[in-house]
């Protein structure tokens, strides 16, 4: 699948030059002017991604907070619309849906690593990788150098930076973190550690299920009571409090093309919004560095466009 490049941004020079003031009688008029004009500049740069609805704004938004969770290999159609998963599909309802979201490849690993990282880094299986075998950029190094806060939360992980392979239902295949010398391992912690006064969370952080709770070895309707009884205060919280919750898988089930389901919910979200553009995990990446306001883009995210047309107003 080709990625779009990114429209560039228009920029509007100031009406008056250096050092210039307005006269008081023309300031009304000037200020109501350069307001079109930045709402003008504004709709002209959030038409990259695809037509919006009416509804919503086009420009990505800058939560205080985002969580992002990753399920396991189930197409769009095992999981929306399904009665085995009310509590995503209300999540659904109430946020955005993206129909056209696409993973990468298969198996898993190579998913999650061009998600965090926009390449899956020669990685094209399952097995055991060596902790800290890359130093190229993903989404925590550029969070961390741009001074930002960041940090996973891994179920069953055996304790905080264990770069273990396996422990249970615990894999490390689903945890790309730990293939970057840039994170620090003491960045990975357990999801007991996943806090309950949601201020304090990291601005941007990832959530891993075991592999139960992820739906890969366990059902549908496991992984939908998992999201709803360990993130669903969360959603309810990030829908008041300028912050965002996505939901997406890593691949299908090797049946559907790959396409995935991803939805997005929270205060920043137009409720009820959907989009049919065609996204991958190298958009969402970008899409999550812009939420950021990073000044970087991970590998492929460079040419990879924002996902718009969900926004709220």
């Amino acid at each position: 699948m080709s990625d779009s490049p990114l429209a560039a941004d228009s920029r509007c020079g100031s009406p008056l030059g250096p050092g210039r003031r307005a006269p008081r009688r023309g300031r009304a008029a000037l200020a109501s002017a350069a307001a079109l004009a930045a709402a003008a500049a504004g709709l002209w740069t959030g038409l990259g991604g695809g037509a919006p609805s009416a509804q919503a704004a086009t420009a990505v938004p800058a939560p205080d907070h985002v969580v992002v969770v990753v399920f396991e290999n189930h197409a769009y159609s095992q999981v929306i619309g399904s009665s085995s998963a009310p509590y995503l599909n209300s999540l659904k309802s109430g946020g955005a849906n993206l129909t056209q979201a696409y993973a990468e490849t298969h198996p898993s690993q190579p998913n999650y690593f061009a998600l965090f990282s926009g390449s899956t880094q020669g990685v094209t299986d399952d097995s055991c990788y060596t902790p800290g075998f890359s130093s190229a950029p993903n989404l925590a190094s550029e969070q961390l150098a741009a001074g930002r806060s960041w940090a996973s939360y891994n179920e069953t992980l055996p304790s905080q930076g264990s770069t273990t392979c396996s422990s249970g239902k615990y894999a490390r295949k689903h945890n790309p973190w730990f293939g970057f010398s840039n994170v620090p391992t003491s960045s990975a912690k357990t999801f007991a550690q996943f806090p309950t006064d949601y201020s304090t969370l990291p601005q941007l952080s990832f959530v891993t299920p075991n592999l139960c709770s992820d739906m890969h070895d366990c059902s549908v309707s496991t992984g939908d009571t998992w999201l709803k009884n360990n993130l669903g205060a969360y959603a309810a919280w990030a829908k008041t409090h300028n912050s965002l919750l996505v939901v997406t898988f890593d691949e299908d089930d090797k049946l559907s093309g790959n396409r995935i389901p991803t939805v997005l919910y929270g205060q920043p979200v137009a409720a009820g919004s959907t989009s049919a553009t065609t996204y991958n995990h190298y958009d969402l990446l970008r899409t999550l560095e812009d939420t950021q306001r990073l000044s970087t883009h991970a590998g492929n995210a460079a040419n990879a466009h924002d996902i718009t047309g969900v926004w709220a107003s």
